[in-house]
């Protein structure tokens, strides 16, 4: 019993895993370099503006440690947004508990993602950046909850920012 609870959380996890089971080196970024986004900056203005692990995760693909992110229990009621640019990404309604370790959310706001396709562990998967500034979000698989969309985003508490609704 204690084996197969084991095989289940190491398979959960991997479905995520990143820079912080590499020592924080430098990932090449996946996404195509030609592709020109609203928000353009230099990797130094960049460097500048986001702390240490944002940087990392947004601009060089990077995945931050499993239950670090102190989003990831965050149940106000508001909007993610990119933590590079400020676009609006997800809606709390959309948020739900994967138990992964990452924020997760069935569905993003309509044209705010986009999508490439990465094998940096091996086998493909949907890698999600913003659409206005092309930073890393994290990826999307098809094992989120049925009864919506059956889609998990899972992505990177590091890449975002909240804003609570008012009122």
């Amino acid at each position: 019993m204690g084996k197969s609870i084991a095989i289940v959380i190491l398979s959960l996890m991997s479905s995520c895993i990143g820079i912080s089971q590499t020592e924080k080196k430098e990932v090449k970024k996946e996404v195509a370099e030609n592709v020109t986004f609203k928000v353009s900056k230099t990797d130094s203005e960049w460097r500048s503006e986001l702390t240490d692990m944002e940087y990392y995760v947004l601009r060089k693909a990077a995945t931050e440690n499993a239950f670090s992110s102190e989003l990831l229990e965050n149940k106000e009621a508001g909007t993610y947004t990119c933590a590079g640019c400020g676009t609006a990404l997800f809606r709390s309604e959309n948020k739900y508990k994967s138990g992964t370790g990452w924020p997760s959310f069935d569905q993003e706001i309509a044209g705010s993602i986009g999508f490439d396709t990465d094998y940096k562990i091996g086998y493909a998967r949907t890698e999600e950046h913003c659409a206005n500034c092309g930073g890393h979000l994290g990826h999307v698989f098809n094992d989120g909850p049925s009864a919506t969309t059956g889609k998990r985003h899972c992505i990177n508490g590091a890449a975002l920012n909240f804003v609570p609704d008012e009122g």
